[in-house]
């Protein structure tokens, strides 16, 4: 359902949620080797991050990437649109091109459900509730 591009951005941005802030800027180059991704495409990442105001970016010698208090009340969903947009959540799950309620393919009726529930989750809990859940080991963002 998700591009690897929204996964490592999901992943990255949840590091940054747990590791980062404005006194502990992260390079992507960092993050990446953490996270365990390659470098170059986080970085082209964490760019449009950055340009969509996602996460915060400084340069210079003390730059890097963080999260303040204002990105971390954004949810994970504002990331997936960033990165691929939503046309995945709303196409058919076994690739129909005019599967719906109306006209529902084979497995709709199972599907549907399940992809509303993971859009009302992505929606209403924020990237710092996903960062907490993670600081307190109730979740893993890698597994070293």
């Amino acid at each position: 359902m998700l591009s690897n591009q929204s996964k490592y951005a999901i992943r990255a941005v949840l590091y940054l949620a747990v590791k980062s802030s404005i006194d502990n800027k992260l390079s992507s180059k960092t993050v990446a080797n953490i996270i365990e991704v390659p470098a170059p495409f986080l970085a082209k990442i964490f760019q449009t991050l950055s340009k969509e105001k996602i996460i915060l970016s400084v340069k210079g010698p003390n730059g890097g990437f963080y999260l303040g208090k204002k990105e971390q009340s954004k949810n994970i969903l504002n990331i997936i649109q960033c990165i691929d947009g939503l046309d995945s959540f709303s196409s058919c799950f076994i690739g129909l091109p005019k599967c719906s309620d109306e006209n529902p393919c084979a497995i709709h009726h199972v599907a549907a459900p399940c992809r509303d529930s993971l859009l009302r989750e992505l929606t209403e809990r924020t990237i710092g509730e996903f960062a907490k859940d993670t600081k307190e080991g109730k979740s893993f963002i890698f597994l070293k």
